[in-house]
């Protein structure tokens, strides 16, 4: 009986080890004859094979992230995803990762981000980054542009990319400049505003006015004070300076504007008060630029030359007044 159970034991040994042998040259063969590797399939359908899963996998997440390197790509949305099959392969048999990634590409969607400018909700012109589109809506408000209230950013995802420009090129592009507001002066009708002295009483005396004057305009004096003309009853009662048409005329003095319109013969004329009864006139002017009641300082623009009224040319007519009596101008100024 024992001797049984040995020469079975043997036979049982014999057996396994013959067993592993042959596994172990199954293994060896195939060893040879295959190599373990992955089987790639897109959609269902095989696409070919990768010997390193993971390496191929990071290209295509790197690719969905960051796409070809091409300007302000944001992604690529790739619709079917590789799946992979472990499996073995003839060693013959080469594996085709770069076709595996050109097909996992073709079935990508590239998304590009770039940033829109709109003016009035429309959009105008595009930059690459929002700092671009920051720095062109700071430097239309640098600019004092017009419609800074109506410009705006909008990030964008597209698949197709716009025609990009500098930041430089947008605000030039953008800028509107802004309605400057002109007060225009109303040349006046021969209507009066204010009460005013015409009187033609004169005195050749220089009285003490209290208050320094300066030059209402520069040019050349055409007719003194007391002189005689054919265009006028008495003697000049003021200065003539010629100037151009338009020429502003500057407030001798400080003082508050007591007439501001048109006066016969004189024109259009301003009279300003300078206290004490002390008064300065500016007669033929073109426009008007004072008011009764209005505060002047000295040297603000009050009115403009021409050559309203009695007169053969543009130019100012200058009087200084005490209590109503005219005073040579050049006394006091020029």
């Amino acid at each position: 009986m024992f001797k049984k159970v040995i020469i079975h034991t043997r036979r049982g040994i014999k057996f396994t080890v013959l067993f592993l042998i042959a596994i172990f040259l199954i293994i060896g063969i195939v060893a040879f004859l295959y190599k373990p590797t992955y089987s790639v399939y897109i959609n269902g359908e095989q696409v070919g094979y990768t010997e390193d899963k993971s390496g191929l996998q990071h290209k295509i997440n790197e690719y969905v992230e960051n796409g070809d390197g091409e300007q302000n790509i944001a992604f690529v949305q790739v619709e079917n995803m590789p799946e992979y099959k472990l499996c073995l392969l003839k060693k013959n048999i080469v594996s085709n990762d770069e076709e595996i990634f050109d097909k996992v590409k073709e079935s990508g969607t590239t998304y590009y981000r770039y940033y829109a400018i709109l003016d009035n909700n429309e959009e105008k012109y595009y930059v690459s980054n929002f700092e671009e589109a920051e720095a062109v809506v700071n430097g239309l408000k640098e600019k004092g542009s017009s419609n800074i209230a109506n410009i705006s950013i909008l990030e964008k995802y597209e698949t197709e990319l716009k025609e990009l420009v500098s930041k430089d090129d947008a605000i030039a592009k953008l800028y509107v400049e802004p309605v400057k507001t002109v007060t225009v002066a109303q040349t006046p009708t021969r209507a009066s505003s204010g009460s005013v002295n015409t009187s033609s009483k004169t005195s050749s005396a220089k009285a003490n006015l209290g208050i320094s004057l300066i030059r209402p305009i520069s040019g050349t004096i055409t007719s003194r004070f007391g002189a005689g003309s054919s265009i006028r009853r008495s003697s000049h009662t003021g200065l003539d300076i010629s100037a151009p048409t338009g020429t502003s005329i500057k407030a001798a003095a400080s003082g508050t504007v007591t007439f501001s319109g048109y006066k016969g013969s004189y024109g259009n004329m301003i009279v300003i008060s300078h206290g004490n009864g002390v008064q300065t006139y500016y007669a033929h002017c073109s426009k008007l630029y004072a008011k009764v009641g209005q505060q002047v300082s000295q040297g603000q623009s009050i009115a403009a030359v021409g050559s309203t009224g009695n007169s053969t040319g543009p130019h100012l007519h200058l009087e200084v007044r005490v209590n109503g009596v005219a005073y040579n101008p050049q006394n006091y100024v020029y």
